[in-house]
């Protein structure tokens, strides 16, 4: 038998040749031939062949197609000289009717049947080990000298006919430093599965146990070492067993087709096309990422709108990238729960000023647009004032639908988590993403104040308790709108308040929010988040991310999402419907210039006319 040794360095051909001989003594390819393409096989009867080619290329990430043969074919010219794939893999699998009935060595005796049958050749994550540790990545699979860790997975793929499965992934665990140098060196090998499709926790993905995969062997993590998913050409083999068909035949995962041809074909991204990556929650721990062209059209919005027209010394409260940090948090969410109201208009009825509702309905807008839940919360005295202004929007064309409209009230002690969840279970959330837009924030003595350090706790229903009960919920994640520090959320930046904000030491909010946007004029910060909602959506490398590389991109919808985008004419709408309801301002500013080829406007606050 020929031991491991000097396989790696050994060429393709004379690889295929030793494993044709039967005369390795190894369970998987993993490490050979380095630097070449390896390929999961899949065959299966003539009749199946072009529903599996649409599926494969409706899958593109965990099935990049290699080749596919004629009925008959064994060899794969383009691929490899002198191959036959009844004899080249260590070792295959046979499937009757959906059914594993056994392993084999070789498919010779099957011979007469593969006249009929047709071999697909698919990528593997193998091919690119080589280039990882090139860029000084650790493989662990390697280190470890064992198979790779592949699991299913709880995402569907875009079925086609009979074939109809879940995603399948390989993990390895990269350190936490070299994370952006990993996504970076696979993002153009397509043909090897492209960039990870998810970086954190396994139980996102419906994964329960690491050290449990249903293909391949436990790889253990290291100290520091954050698990990364790659999608899985085993995925394949998920498909045969799905078709049920009478008969299939796989390579046995980990035990490759080594082809001749070399990873040394991808074209280099441009800087602004790099991916870019960003750890968004630590609870359960996810991470994600984004083009670096996307990424700074967004800090060039979050730039834009930290002017500061009233001086209130508000640059002492900005945190860099939480613009971009708290959009990516959002596009990952399934149901988004939207809170606006500052009641600074004490003695007036209604005592609302009309920074916060064109914002928040802008933020509903966009995420209507990407076909995510969206909902309001508001004061209980504010409910019939605020279905007006909705169902004007609707009217107006600035929401597609209207927003279904609640508020709350504090009970007993876990009214918060009922509200919040599914029958207060924080394993079943309502909504995974809060945002508070000029929302009156509770102070350190539990009181509301404006500005003027009047105290408002008596127009002021208690939703901060909201967001205090998000940070028990694992995956709920807050994200905190203001311009001056008494809003909610504002208890990240709460020292910088009341440092370098007039009245800060008893107006400051103390409930915190994951994310802290500060604007000059905090519609601007809703405007901003609508906007980087559709930069990311637009954006080839996050949609790839958000989808897991498995269906067709939604590029169709770019009318849709544009079309929900904020601008001159539905602001001056909305705040002539605000003003004929009563609501009246609460600060003014100008601002109109152009940044980046990209025109901005206002009226009472920032306008965006057009984005692109």
């Amino acid at each position: 038998m020929i031991m491991t040794g000097s396989l790696k360095s050994l060429l393709p051909h004379v690889l295929r040749r030793i494993v044709r001989s039967n005369r390795l003594s190894i369970s998987n390819t993993s490490g050979m031939a380095a630097g070449y393409k390896q390929a999961n096989i899949v065959i299966l009867h003539k009749s199946l062949a072009d529903d599996f080619e649409k599926f494969c290329r409706a899958n593109d990430g965990p099935l990049p197609l290699l080749y596919r043969s004629k009925p008959g074919d064994w060899g794969c010219p383009s691929l490899s000289s002198e191959s036959d794939i009844r004899t080249d893999c260590l070792q295959y699998r046979i499937y009757e009717h959906g059914t594993c009935t056994g392993s084999l060595k070789n498919l010779k005796e099957y011979s007469e049947q593969l006249k009929d049958m047709v071999t697909f050749y698919l990528g593997c994550s193998f091919s690119f080990e080589k280039t990882m540790q090139n860029a000084g990545i650790p493989v662990r699979n390697v280190e470890q000298k064992c198979n790779v860790s592949m699991y299913k997975t709880a995402v569907p793929c875009y079925n086609v006919s009979t074939f109809c499965c879940n995603l399948v992934v390989t993990m390895r665990p990269i350190p936490e430093s070299k994370l952006e140098a990993a996504v970076l060196a696979t993002s153009e090998l397509k043909e090897a599965h492209g960039a990870p499709v998810h970086i954190g926790d396994p139980s996102l993905l419906g994964i329960r146990d690491l050290s449990k995969p249903d293909y391949g062997d436990p790889v253990h993590l290291h100290p520091g070492d954050i698990p990364v998913f790659w999608a899985c050409g085993v995925t394949g083999v998920e498909a045969v067993i799905s078709c049920r068909a009478p008969l299939a035949f796989t390579h046995s995962p980990g035990c490759m087709f080594i082809t001749d041809l070399k990873n040394d074909n991808s074209t280099v991204k441009s800087s602004r096309e790099a991916p870019q990556i960003y750890c968004i929650s630590q609870d359960p721990l996810l991470y994600s990422f984004v083009s670096a062209e996307a990424a700074q059209k967004i800090k060039t919005l979050e730039t834009l709108i930290g002017i500061d027209p009233g001086e209130r010394g508000i640059a002492h409260l900005q945190q860099q990238n939480e613009l971009l940090k708290a959009c990516l948090s959002i596009s990952h969410a399934r149901a988004v729960l939207i809170t606006t109201g500052f009641p600074t208009h004490f003695t007036y009825e209604p005592p609302e000023e009309n920074d916060g509702p064109p914002g928040a309905l802008a933020i509903a807008a966009v995420l209507q647009a990407l076909e995510k839940e969206v909902a309001i919360v508001t004061d209980q005295r504010a409910m019939n004032l605020n279905k007006k202004i909705i169902e004007e929007a609707v009217q107006l064309g600035v929401l597609k639908r209207p927003v279904p409209l609640l508020s709350y009230q504090k009970e007993n002690d876990d009214s918060a988590l009922m509200f919040l969840c599914e029958n207060g279970n924080p394993r079943r959330p309502r909504f995974d993403h809060l945002i508070a837009i000029e929302r009156a924030g509770m102070a350190a003595d539990g009181n509301y104040y404006n500005a003027r350090k009047v105290n408002i706790k008596h127009l002021v229903d208690p939703i901060d308790e909201l967001f205090l009960a998000a940070q028990t919920i694992p995956g709920v994640k807050t994200t905190g709108v203001g311009d001056g520090g008494n809003e909610l959320g504002m208890g990240k930046v709460k020292d910088a308040v009341k440092k370098h904000i007039k009245n800060g030491d008893v107006i400051a909010c103390d409930v915190e929010a994951d994310f802290t946007i500060v604007a000059g004029v905090s519609n601007w910060g809703g405007y901003a988040i609508a906007c980087a909602l559709y930069v990311l959506s637009t954006c080839e490398i996050h949609d790839r991310y958000l989808r897991k590389a498995v269906g067709f991109p939604q590029f169709s919808n770019k009318a849709v999402w544009l079309s929900a985008l904020p601008s001159v004419t539905k602001e001056e709408k909305l705040l002539k419907t605000l003003v004929r309801h009563g609501v009246r301002s609460g600060k003014t500013a100008s601002l109109e210039m152009e940044v980046d080829g990209l025109p901005f406007y206002n009226t009472h606050s920032l306008m965006i006319e057009k984005l692109l």
